[in-house]
């Protein structure tokens, strides 16, 4: 019989990792020349990983980025957060009491970001996070990333489970449009970065705290027709 599998992405859902991700960014961009980013300009960055964050960062600013200078910029970033990790970034309140209470009551807990898989495992472990999963998996670990559909099913398979008995929470778009995609039901959360509203994305539910993930309202929420 498969488990019941709830899944969460990680930048903006499990953690606040905003301090370190603009510092990392900052760190790499600002050695090409680029004004460095401010908070408010991480939602319109996150979501895609830290190539798609470079990218943005040099569209943003109006200056051309060349693959050579992608590669470096790549390198520059990873190297920066990878080393600094944990730095500021902490998970968000009531998440760790929120795992216990669906580990307690049987779920099985994975990751699903689209942050490369190494950096998201690091982070993880530097948070003594990563044995709480049973799969984290990261947009370059298997050939798709999300919104596509593949990316949260796989996941869902490694985590030992099956698209019926999954829940997907997170706080954009990509995390809302890969549980549509999948058939797997949705949660938002308001606390993340993303540059819309949540409710304008329509997830299925919305929890404004970890306070209110409780096993009862996972259950709920996947016996739904």
């Amino acid at each position: 019989m498969s488990a019941s599998v709830v899944v969460f992405d990680l930048d903006g859902t499990l953690v606040d990792t905003a301090p370190d991700l603009v510092a990392s960014l900052n760190h790499a961009v600002t050695q090409a020349g680029l004004q460095p980013v401010t908070y408010q300009d991480l939602t319109h960055l996150v979501g895609h990983g830290a190539r798609a964050m470079i990218e943005r960062t040099f569209a943003l600013r109006g200056a051309t980025l060349s693959p050579a200078d992608l590669d470096w910029q790549m390198k520059e970033f990873i190297d920066f957060y990878q080393g600094s990790m944990p730095g500021e970034s902490m998970p968000y309140p009531g998440l760790l009491d929120a795992m216990d209470r669906l580990s307690g009551a049987g779920y099985t807990l994975a990751v699903c970001t689209n942050k490369l898989e190494g950096l998201a495992k690091s982070l993880l472990d530097s948070l003594s996070l990563s044995a709480r999963f049973a799969a984290i998996t990261g947009g370059d670990t298997f050939h798709v990333r999300k919104p596509d559909a593949e990316h949260l099913l796989s996941t869902i398979r490694l985590a030992g489970g099956t698209p019926e008995k999954a829940v997907m929470i997170g706080d954009s778009l990509n995390d809302i449009l890969v549980a549509r995609n999948a058939a797997v039901r949705s949660i938002g959360v308001p606390f993340g970065y993303s540059d819309v509203s949540i409710e304008s994305l329509s997830p299925d539910l919305i929890i404004a705290h970890f306070d209110e993930l409780t096993p009862q309202l996972v259950e709920d929420l996947i016996s739904r027709q």
